[in-house]
């Protein structure tokens, strides 16, 4: 009698169908946003997702500074899509860790698309994502949120997050508007890349040196160096979220012969 392991016919480690179809559906939402990109009043379309943009990278900065040993004081966004979040360093902070706030609004928006694209792989994680997001939504309100318009836009985006995670019986529908997130996040890295080569950012609370700029100003180098270095970061980072969401790795199946 002889015993070993032999794999099952290649057919058996294929792609299940509702992965297949995640996959397509992840084309076809990149391909739509994309295209609002290019089409009248496509931008009108994008305008809620923008601002999802910022609230993310104004989070980043203050999340941050909590993680240096700071305090993230408030944050505000405005009607136009830019945003301020106001944080506090220990005293006698080091220029690094205040460079390193800057960096983290600037990186959180491709880690965020990332995170999103693994969730969204299939219908129960990416409930699980939108609870999560609610909840941040929740506690940014509870801690941080501070101005009228931000605060009425974190509501929006908490509810919307519940209400797409807890009432549609289909996994597809939470599946779905992940990777809608996922993509728009993702898309937005790139046509607002221009920020990370500027000095200086215009906000409706002034102008004040860019997040670029504050890096250059805390560490050496100049912005635009920076600049590079956090854009190649972000599609490294990208990549990482993109091959994750798309590679399925086939596993081996044994089973003992007679």
């Amino acid at each position: 009698m002889d015993t070993q392991p032999v794999k099952k016919n290649s057919t058996d480690s294929s792609i299940p169908a509702s992965r297949k179809k995640g996959m397509i559906a992840c084309l076809l939402i990149s391909v739509a946003v994309i295209g609002l990109y290019f089409v009248p009043y496509g931008m009108y379309v994008l305008y809620p997702f923008m601002l999802v943009y910022t609230f993310i990278h104004e989070m980043g900065h203050g999340i941050m500074a909590a993680i240096l040993g700071g305090e993230f004081v408030k944050f505000e966004m405005w009607l136009d899509g830019s945003g301020v979040a106001t944080s506090a360093l220990p005293v006698g902070a080091s220029r690094l860790s205040r460079a390193l706030v800057a960096f983290g609004g600037l990186i959180a928006p491709a880690i965020m698309a990332a995170i999103c694209l693994l969730l969204g792989r299939n219908g129960k994680a990416s409930r699980i994502g939108l609870y999560c997001f609610m909840v941040i939504c929740v506690a940014s309100l509870a801690l941080v949120v501070r101005n009228l318009f931000g605060i009425i836009f974190v509501i929006a985006c908490g509810v919307t997050a519940f209400a797409l995670a807890k009432f549609p019986k289909s996994n597809d529908v939470p599946q779905y508007s992940m990777l809608v997130l996922a993509i728009t996040l993702l898309t937005a890295v790139f046509s607002r890349g221009d920020y990370l080569f500027t000095d200086v950012a215009h906000t409706s609370g002034g102008v004040m040196p860019s997040d670029v700029g504050q890096i250059a100003n805390n560490l050496f180098l100049p912005y635009w160096f920076w600049g590079g270095l956090i854009a190649a970061l972000s599609v490294i980072i990208l990549l990482v979220g993109v091959r994750g969401f798309f590679y399925s790795k086939p596993k081996a199946i044994e089973e003992k012969k007679t």
